[in-house]
């Protein structure tokens, strides 16, 4: 017995040893289990399928297992009950799979009485709370609690202890293209760099930016700095008889223009379509452009 509450944590053990208590074959001390802190079987607890993290380092799962191995379990996960004897996990994931990877065969556990909606809400603002989430997994929290939960913008904020606004700015990054939202998930850009981008209105541009970020390692104020440019392009007036040429391709049109003389342009329509045009004065200058062409 001593062993057990060694591994539980001094401080947890102490908790234990005065609350309702189950104990690991299922019985419990105290009458009902519900609201009180149990220690169970991790065999009979199953995760939970609308858990935000959809990611875990496994390196970092080991360092945890091997704090748990030294310190114990000082916070206990939250669970409620399914069944007579099986739980689904509410909160605590990484704790209970660094005990599962440490060997363990038990873990403390707060029971809490909840539905299917109040269990998805309580993992929810746990795990935004604990402010270790991506950006883009915050982002489909708040979007899970509003569309599953049927908590509006102005409750969700005042639960996870945020402004509307910032609340609103999560979301919209789930209206990036899903390479970029990808990007977040996978940490290739930040929070800065994607609200930079989510400004832009056009896909083909928002991806070209994206590519510049990995490509040329932007900051998020180059971001701001780019995407500025190609929103004060776009926003000029143009007569309806052309198209605006999309900033990716305006990049490699003043190339062009570099390399073969001023008059050398990119047209393009809206489906696409167009010419490259180079002009030239002469036939020395038409002799040079061919050999630069067909050298390259």
């Amino acid at each position: 017995m001593k062993e057990k509450k060694r591994a539980l944590g001094r401080g947890l053990g102490a908790l234990l040893e005065s609350s309702n208590y189950e104990k690991a074959d299922g019985s419990h001390i105290g009458g009902n289990s519900t609201g009180a802190i149990a220690e169970i079987p991790l065999n009979l607890i199953e995760t939970n399928s609308d858990q935000p993290r959809k990611e875990f380092d496994i390196e970092l799962l080991q360092q945890l297992a091997d704090s748990i191995k030294q310190q114990g379990i000082i916070q206990p996960i939250t669970v409620r009950k399914i069944s007579k004897t099986n739980y689904e996990l509410i909160s605590g994931e990484r704790r209970f799979r660094a005990s599962k990877l440490n060997g363990m065969t038990a873990i403390p556990a707060y029971v809490r009485q909840a539905d299917d909606t109040q269990a998805l809400e309580m993992a929810l603002v746990e795990n935004i709370q604990r402010q270790d989430l991506n950006s883009l997994e915050v982002a489909l929290s708040y979007q899970h609690l509003i569309q599953d939960c049927g908590i509006n913008m102005e409750d969700l904020g005042n639960k996870v202890g945020k402004k509307r606004s910032t609340v609103n700015n999560y979301l919209r990054l789930l209206k990036l293209p899903n390479i970029i939202q990808l990007g977040l998930r996978e940490n290739k850009l930040t929070m800065g760099h994607a609200r930079a981008i989510i400004n832009i209105e056009s896909e083909q541009d928002q991806l070209f930016i994206y590519e510049e970020i990995l490509k040329e390692q932007l900051s998020v104020r180059q971001v701001e700095e780019l995407s500025r440019k190609i929103q004060d392009k776009n926003s000029k007036k143009i007569s309806k008889a052309k198209t605006v040429l999309p900033f990716k391709y305006e990049k490699y049109s003043s190339k062009l223009a570099k390399q073969f003389g001023k008059g050398t342009v990119i047209k393009r329509n809206a489906k696409g379509k167009g010419n490259i045009s180079i002009n030239f004065k002469n036939d020395e200058e038409l002799d040079n452009l061919l050999q630069q062409l067909l050298n390259s």
